[in-house]
């Protein structure tokens, strides 16, 4: 399970999905766009949602488990860019099953 930390707050994420926002989050802030995260609050953390507001000027610190890097499936890469434009944000969602996915590097 890796971390997603913004300032003093941490949110779990299983390493695929952190290795897609991280993808879709630094693409974002590179063009320095803010936006909002959403997503469902991890069970072990108690029930309910979590919204964040990303922008460049709070440091970001992705953390990972596994030591390898996982392959990228380009599909769920740009339905959460997609997402990230919309007034609820970019919402973390389940990966779908469309779409290739990319070679590791």
């Amino acid at each position: 399970m890796g971390t997603l930390r913004y300032g003093p707050d941490q949110l779990p994420f299983d390493d695929r999905t952190l290795a897609h926002l991280q993808v879709v989050i630094v693409a974002k802030l590179r063009k320095n766009e803010s936006f909002l995260l959403t997503g469902v609050s991890d069970p072990s953390r108690g029930c309910g949602r979590y919204a964040a507001w990303i922008d460049c000027g709070v440091p970001i610190f992705f953390r990972y488990d596994g030591s390898r890097p996982v392959s990228i499936n380009r599909c769920w890469l740009d339905a959460m860019l997609e997402h990230s434009y919309k007034v609820t944000g970019l919402e973390v969602m389940p990966e779908s099953e469309c779409g290739e996915t990319l070679p590791r590097r």
